[in-house]
């Protein structure tokens, strides 16, 4: 089987992938379960990066948001739950889908509208940017930078765990 053939059906598991996850992160009725959710989205967001010829890009999706973004607020929905469960009300469940849809149809047509209205004109690319080459600019003069925001990144989750369980432990 060639790799042209795999395309379609590659298409097309990984738009399931984002469409089914991304209605379980908005008709979830747990925050944890919409987050599961959200990884699944963007998963297949992932995947249409890698049919866009683009492995670098998709690679960082899932290293960045896969990663760090959905850890980041796991540690947010656990550290501000109530003890009687999670924190905010819940609507109903068709409520909140006719919610959901309303504001899909609504933010699309939005901006078709303005894509419409303001075509942008096609402007020449310039030469891509071997990965090399942005290797070497990324560690080089901004390589303590990269260092020092991962230090006060680590230093601010250390510190909200600490305040979380102290909180904890108060009650």
């Amino acid at each position: 089987m060639d790799q042209l053939s795999m395309i379609h059906p590659a298409y097309g598991l990984y738009l399931v992938l984002i469409i089914a996850g991304g209605a379980v992160a908005v008709l979830a009725r747990s925050l944890v379960r919409a987050l599961s959710g959200l990884i699944v989205t963007l998963f297949g967001v992932a995947g249409m990066y890698l049919l866009m010829a683009a492995p670098f890009i998709a690679f960082m999706q899932i290293l960045i948001y896969v990663g760090a973004v959905t850890v980041l607020i796991f540690f947010a929905i656990m550290l501000t739950r109530t003890s009687e469960g999670e924190s905010g009300s819940e609507g109903g469940f068709i409520g909140r889908g006719i919610l959901g849809i309303w504001a899909a149809v609504f933010s699309t047509l939005v901006l078709a509208g303005v894509v419409i209205r303001h075509m942008p004109q096609a402007i020449p690319l310039k030469p891509e940017t071997t990965l090399e080459r942005l290797g070497e600019f990324l560690t080089g003069p901004f390589a303590l930078s990269f260092e020092l925001i991962s230090v006060v990144l680590f230093a601010a989750m250390a510190g909200a765990v600490f305040l979380g369980f102290e909180r904890r432990k108060a009650k």
